[in-house]
């Protein structure tokens, strides 16, 4: 069902924490999968849609992750429950010039399941595995109106290097988009 789980120690009373690498996905996982992704959605934190999308469409867009052999999908767990994902992106073969580097993509925690921790966990579970697999660089992107993570990302030490002026459209308005990095190796060397 799953691989690399993680769990937190230091979960809240009552309450059992894990980040899983997805290898698939049972019937469960992913209708529980498509409900976070929508209800994140609708709060405004829906990796790139704007509106809430059809279960199929959604099925077949995370069924579909699982097959790019450069994508790495890690679900969020809240008491079992799938209630978040985030996926790690390796640079494509042909791209030997920036292959020290992966990036932090599509990064989300249902609204009725924040506030335990979970996207610090997901997080620091995607830079554990970009760097056991080598790269140096993790890299990553978010709308302005995402607060709750560039606060998230900020106290976890990633650098703001730029912002895009129109990077995207949301309830009728240019939203800007900001830029990160994080360095991932401890002597802090790019290879």
């Amino acid at each position: 069902m799953s691989i690399d789980a993680l769990s937190d120690d230091g979960a809240p009373p009552g309450h059992s924490l894990a980040v899983d690498r997805a290898g698939e996905l049972s019937d469960d996982d992913l209708a529980a999968l498509c409900d976070a992704t929508n209800a994140a959605i609708i709060d405004g934190g829906g990796f790139g849609w704007i509106n809430p999308q059809g279960r199929v469409s959604l099925e077949s867009y995370f069924k579909g992750v699982l097959l790019v052999p450069e994508r790495q999908l890690f679900i969020v767990r809240l008491d079992g429950v799938v209630v978040g994902a985030v996926q790690l992106v390796r640079p494509p073969r042909n791209n030997e010039a920036q292959a020290f580097a992966a990036h932090l993509q599509h990064s989300f925690i249902a609204p009725y399941a924040r506030g335990h921790g979970l996207a610090r966990m997901m997080t620091q579970r995607v830079e554990e595995s970009a760097r056991a697999l080598g790269y140096h660089v993790l890299n990553l992107d978010v709308r302005e109106t995402q607060e709750a993570a560039i606060a998230l990302y900020e106290s976890m030490g990633y650098i703001r290097w730029g912002v895009h002026p129109v990077y995207a459209r949301a309830g009728g308005r240019t939203v800007r988009g900001i830029h990160y990095f994080k360095i991932l190796q401890p002597d802090g060397r790019i290879a």
